[in-house]
């Protein structure tokens, strides 16, 4: 499932390309038709992220909902322009041409912080789930590969969202919640969600944080996948922060000392400040540049236990155990984590 770097990341992009712009909205897959009626011929006025939630706001009082959930995924094409500390895969500052391929990057600006993931699943032109996941959700979902189409393109595959604007066009498949609703409606929806680093006062966010930690009984690594406590945390960065903090995945929330608790928000904030930068879910500090530029290459190389079960522990040499919680695989190190 996409994490909060990755909607972040999606909300940056809208912001860059599509705020400000006059939109065509359309259903091609036929089941938002009524939705994209409503917001078809706005235009939007913002785009912003909340955890896994994203929220695109029109000037005839709508906004845009979505949840990516296990298989959603945006697609864009057209003359699309990440943030400037985003860049894209082998791109300059995540610049694409007219026809959507990705102009030659200058070596000498490339940086430390971009590394192009060998599987694709987070660049310039598509942010989402990893995208054998979704090649999976039908028979008919095929990837276009090729650069060479005319803009706009056709649809491909179950494309639930159109979004077009003169020059930018993005496409959403497969998401667990796409829905146009009132601003009222969106305020409800962000009550009912935790802090996020990158939208909630450190402090403040991090007291009810901790506050929603310390006064539960669940064990801590169910409440850190518990939006109503903390937004964004998904698999994956569930483990590696429990790691992170040495802390054993099942200590129940009433047990985690305050001090642990803080030091997880802090880490978030951290590390979601890291995915967004770089778009990739880097959890391992202290690399040398070449084990650096490996791990973000690889997603294999760049956890110390998610997805690595059986595999050493890479600071004791235990083996990585995995077991189901709340019907998700949680990774943790019996030795480390004891």
């Amino acid at each position: 499932m996409p994490e909060g770097h990755s909607v972040h990341r999606i909300a940056r992009q809208f912001a860059r390309n599509f705020v400000g712009h006059r939109v065509t909205v359309t259903s091609p897959q036929g089941r938002f038709a009524a939705g994209a009626k409503m917001l078809d011929g706005a235009t939007m006025k913002r785009a912003t992220a909340v955890g896994k939630q994203m929220f695109l706001q029109f000037d005839n009082g709508l906004w845009l909902r979505v949840h990516l959930g296990l298989y959603g995924a945006w697609d864009f094409a057209g003359e699309i322009t990440t943030d400037a500390t985003i860049r894209s895969a082998g791109g300059r500052m995540g610049q694409t041409n007219q026809r959507g391929t990705i102009e030659e990057a200058d070596p000498l600006e490339t940086d430390r912080d971009y590394v192009d993931d060998s599987a694709g699943e987070d660049s310039v032109r598509s942010i989402g789930a990893p995208r054998k996941a979704r090649l999976h959700m039908a028979e008919s979902e095929k990837e276009n590969d090729s650069p060479d189409f005319d803009f706009p393109p056709p649809p491909v595959g179950q494309v639930r969202v159109r979004i077009l604007t003169d020059a930018a066009c993005a496409d959403l498949r497969g998401p667990t919640a796409c829905e146009a609703i009132s601003a009222f409606e969106v305020q409800q929806v962000i009550d009912r969600l935790g802090p996020d680093p990158l939208n909630d006062d450190t402090d403040a966010g991090e007291e009810r944080v901790v506050t929603g930690i310390r006064k539960s009984n669940q064990p801590i690594a169910q409440l850190l996948m518990d939006q109503s406590v903390v937004s964004g945390i998904g698999n994956v960065y569930r483990a590696e922060l429990l790691y992170r903090a040495r802390l054993n995945p099942f200590t129940p929330g009433k047990k985690v000392p305050e001090d642990v608790a803080r030091a997880l928000w802090r880490d978030w904030a951290h590390l979601l400040d890291i995915g967004v930068r770089t778009g990739q879910m880097m959890t391992m500090d202290g690399l040398s540049p070449e084990a650096y530029r490996k791990a973000m290459a690889r997603r294999d190389d760049r956890h110390w236990v998610y997805h690595r079960t059986g595999e050493p522990c890479r600071v004791c040499g235990t083996a990585i155990a995995m077991q189901d919680l709340a019907n998700r695989k949680l990774y943790w190190c019996p030795s480390c984590q004891a």
